[in-house]
């Protein structure tokens, strides 16, 4: 993989927790610069894909019924319950 740099403009404050980040994981600041930057790329590919997906259900008419969105929060409101929140 070819790399290239990139300069960019940070909040000095992030910048030295990302150093302090950095130390304590005995890596160095361009390498977590770039796991974030793949993590945020994955994120937003994640994320773009099921909207497309949603928006081709919704033109095709698919749609979640009543009865199983209400299972559904019912089910989340539990698992909040249960977890103490």
């Amino acid at each position: 993989m070819t790399k290239q740099t990139v300069s960019f403009r940070a909040d000095k404050n992030d910048i030295q927790s990302l150093d302090l980040l950095a130390k304590m994981q005995d890596r160095d600041r361009s390498r977590l610069l770039n796991e974030a930057v793949a993590n945020y790329i994955e994120l937003q590919e994640w994320q773009l894909e099921h909207i497309r997906a949603g928006l081709a259900e919704a033109k095709a008419g698919i749609f979640v019924s009543d009865e199983d969105m209400q299972e559904t929060f019912k089910s989340l409101r539990q698992r909040l319950i249960d977890a103490g929140g």
